[in-house]
């Protein structure tokens, strides 16, 4: 097993924790809209969110710390896929709380579940543990799915 390169993995971890700041600053007041939105059967209490969203980008950051650190071919690509997605998913809160165009948040949403399901299957023909550390976020993402569907149908009608 390789020695751990502290410097790139706190890179990877300030790269992928600085989007989700990002996106809060962006939606500064988001907690507060949330505590105000329709919810549906199953929702999460809004502290819920930062801990979880916290842990996905802890994740996301160790999985793409152990693909920076791979020789394999295709690194490159992973990679710039990875921050792609890392970039729609910074404004998929903007699109929801700012906008509140519910719907569209939903397409946007399904853009970006679609671009993590591409990075895992990158990430899996490089490193299958780093593959691995992003199902969380696939399967948060589907519920997020779930709850934005909802609550744009609940003020659609």
């Amino acid at each position: 097993m390789k020695k751990i390169q502290w410097k790139p993995l706190l890179g990877s971890l300030l790269i992928s924790l600085g989007t989700g700041a990002v996106s809060a600053f962006l939606a500064s007041d988001s907690m507060e809209k949330y505590s105000s939105l329709y919810k549906p059967p199953l929702a999460p209490p809004g502290w819920a969110f930062p801990v979880v969203w916290n842990i996905l980008f802890i994740l996301m950051g160790v999985a793409a710390y152990i693909i920076y650190e791979s020789d394999a071919p295709g690194k490159a690509q992973a990679l710039k896929l990875y921050g792609v997605q890392l970039l729609v998913n910074a404004f998929w809160s903007v699109i929801f709380f700012r906008f509140d165009a519910y719907f569209l948040a939903f397409a946007w949403l399904l853009l970006l579940w679609y671009l993590v399901y591409l990075t895992i299957k990158q990430f899996k023909d490089i490193n299958e543990t780093a593959a691995r550390l992003l199902i969380p976020y696939l399967v948060w993402l589907t519920f997020a799915g779930y709850l934005n569907l909802a609550i744009a149908v609940h003020y659609i009608f």
